[in-house]
């Protein structure tokens, strides 16, 4: 059983990173059960460009906000940092995590920030 469930994520990661081999920046997210963190990865280089993530975020909140809604602070607060440092077209890499609920609002913020994915 659990060998069927590694399967299938490792089929899924595949699936998903077919075609991302590009020259534009990788934007990789990781979501865990408690947070989201997302980076900006030089996908030539290897190396991390920028980086996000809700414990940065839960800082600066004076209310307490849903996982959903902190994504969508977090989708907003790259796509400023990347506006900094003139990063407009990126790849979307959601890795091994289905393009639903906190994923999918990050992109979309992402998109409403300027960044093209």
């Amino acid at each position: 059983m659990k060998h069927d469930k590694k399967l299938k994520l490792i089929n899924r990661r595949k699936q998903s990173h077919k075609g991302m081999i590009s020259k534009l920046p990788r934007v990789v997210v990781h979501r865990t059960n408690k947070h989201i963190y997302v980076q900006v990865v030089d996908s030539v280089n290897g190396k991390t460009l920028l980086s996000s993530g809700d414990v940065e975020i839960a800082n600066t909140l004076k209310v307490k906000k849903t996982k959903t809604q902190i994504s969508t602070l977090v989708g907003e607060d790259l796509a400023k940092k990347a506006k900094t440092k003139k990063i407009v077209a990126v790849t979307f890499d959601r890795g091994r995590f289905r393009y639903h609920g906190r994923v999918k609002a990050l992109a979309e913020a992402l998109r409403e920030g300027g960044m093209k994915l």
